[in-house]
């Protein structure tokens, strides 16, 4: 199994190139599924998830062509609309092939999923909008089972803010008879640029990015081709590892638009940030103030940053207060962190941090993808070295970690 080894206290300076999303590329790929036409998607990153997602899509018979950060789908038949738990059973994003393949074939059956163990993400919405729009859903031996000769459009209002299901209903409500109108709908800015997609195939979207979403249905969608977003996530972290590290680094091919939360706090926290078209510069100060915080969904501060600044809380002047509202057991990174010194008392869903004199290097181990990401930024500021072992939930999230952070002049390699 890979880990990573740090040798901490090298400033990272330079330019780095921030990947196409995860989060948004994931759904906008089970978008191909909705035409029988090829669909061609750029700036996918290269990532276990990906990987994992496009071996789903051949097995389902979709023909799958890939050229570096270039993917094209052509769902002419699809002749398999399963997807098994052994395809699945390590990422969550694939319950979002349940929509489309319900829009698109009548009927499916797909794995409960997997991924991250960091707390309860049901897809209990997800059932309910689509019976709510007529299918027939039943939950057997660990899969969803749904059936529709053709989903009829109706008003959904959603218990919970829930990405994945806004973006799923939204991909079903194109090929649906009638207008679907999705209340409470995720704002985030992955859920705009899957509309978008949509949009350029054909779909009738308006209101992505706000809490109420209206799709009208079409009988079908063709091809298109579209660029997939920014990963503003990425662009967080690398921002974080340029914070803790005393930094000068210029992010490229990213934009700030996304970010305002993240920015804000780094501001708070000392840093100068100079955002510009499709760049954010960042020039960090000798020290840090600690930054408290609370997560929330988007435009608040996102719970995929949460660990990151933790991280950043850990080595800076003062003392934070962070509360995780979005997941329950989103705080495994904290005993890590611990293990370098970190000064960090957990209370429910309230973190307390107090900023530490020096952090030292140790060997900690990566529960899930963020927290993975959490503990490198420790890495690069601690003392001595630091391994991170089990870094495979990494590679489902970052395209080329290591090769990015060795480019900023980080002392980081990847050992078997």
């Amino acid at each position: 199994m890979d880990k990573l080894l740090i040798a901490g206290g090298a400033r990272l300076s330079g330019e780095v190139s921030i990947s196409g999303a995860k989060n948004a590329a994931l759904p906008i790929l089970c978008a191909a599924l909705l035409t029988a036409e090829p669909v061609t998607f750029t700036n996918v990153p290269q990532l276990k998830d990906i990987a994992t997602l496009l071996h789903l899509l051949a097995d389902m018979g979709v023909k799958v062509e890939r050229n570096a950060d270039t993917v094209t789908l052509h769902a002419a038949e699809i002749s398999n609309p399963v997807a098994s738990y052994e395809l699945v059973k390590t990422m969550r994003a694939a319950i979002l092939v349940l929509g489309p393949l319900v829009a698109r074939c009548g009927e499916t059956k797909v794995s409960l999923p997997g991924g991250c163990a960091i707390g309860a993400r049901p897809v209990d919405q997800h059932i309910k909008g689509l019976q709510a729009m007529g299918a027939e859903v039943s939950v057997e031996h660990g899969y969803v089972l749904a059936k529709s000769p053709r989903l009829k459009g109706v008003r959904l209002f959603t218990d919970m803010v829930t990405v994945t299901g806004t973006e799923n209903l939204m991909m079903a409500a194109c090929l649906a008879e009638g207008v679907t109108v999705i209340e409470n709908a995720a704002r985030e800015p992955e859920v705009v640029d899957l509309a978008n997609c949509l949009v350029a195939m054909g779909a009738q979207i308006s209101g992505a990015g706000t809490d109420v979403i209206r799709i009208k249905g079409v009988d079908h969608l063709h091809g298109t081709t579209h660029r997939i977003m920014p990963d503003r996530i990425e662009t967080g972290t690398y921002l974080c590892a340029a914070a803790v590290t005393g930094g000068d680094v210029r992010l490229v091919d990213t934009s700030s638009a996304y970010l305002d939360a993240v920015i804000d706090k780094l501001m708070d926290a000392g840093c100068d940030i100079v955002s510009e078209r499709h760049a954010i510069h960042i020039k960090a100060p000798a020290k840090l103030k600690a930054v408290s915080l609370r997560t929330s969904p988007y435009p608040a501060f996102p719970t995929d940053m949460q660990a990151q600044f933790m991280a950043l809380n850990c080595v800076a002047e003062g003392s934070a207060i962070i509360r995780e509202t979005i997941f329950e057991n989103r705080y495994m990174h904290a005993v890590e962190l611990q293990r370098l010194g970190a000064d960090i008392k957990i209370d429910g869903n309230t973190a307390f941090v107090t900023g530490v004199a020096k952090l030292q290097g140790a060997t900690v181990m990566a529960t899930d993808l963020r927290a993975s990401a959490s503990l490198v930024i420790a890495g690069l500021v601690a003392e001595g070295e630091t391994i991170v072992d089990r870094i495979y939930h990494l590679d489902r999230g970052y395209e080329k970690l290591e090769e990015k952070l060795a480019a900023l002049g980080a002392r980081v390699r990847r050992m078997n």
